[in-house]
C-alpha cells in the first residue's frame, strides 16, 4: 500500500465541534505523525496542524470528515 506524506491545517471556530473533531482524529490516529494545537485567544479559534503518513485516499477521507464539522476549516498538503 503506497502512502503520503501530508500536512493538514485546520481552523475550529465553533468550540463546540472541538470533541467531535477529537474523536475523528483519534479514529485516524495510526496515520498521524504529529500534531500540534494553539489556541489564539485574540481571536477566539483554535489552529492545529497535523502531519499524516497514509494512502491518499485515507488523508481525502479524514478530510472530509474534519470539513463536514460545523465552524471548522481544513486545507491539506501534500509531499510529491
Amino acid at each position: 500500500m503506497d502512502t503520503r506524506v501530508a500536512v493538514m491545517s485546520i481552523i475550529v471556530e465553533n468550540v463546540q465541534s472541538v470533541e467531535e473533531l477529537n474523536a475523528i482524529l483519534h479514529e485516524y490516529s495510526d496515520f498521524i505523525i504529529g500534531r500540534m494545537g494553539l489556541p489564539y485567544k485574540v481571536k477566539k479559534i483554535n489552529i492545529i496542524s497535523i502531519a499524516l503518513d497514509a494512502p491518499q485516499d485515507v488523508i481525502s477521507a479524514l478530510s472530509g470528515r474534519i470539513g463536514n464539522l460545523d465552524g471548522v476549516s481544513v486545507k491539506t498538503a501534500f509531499s510529491k
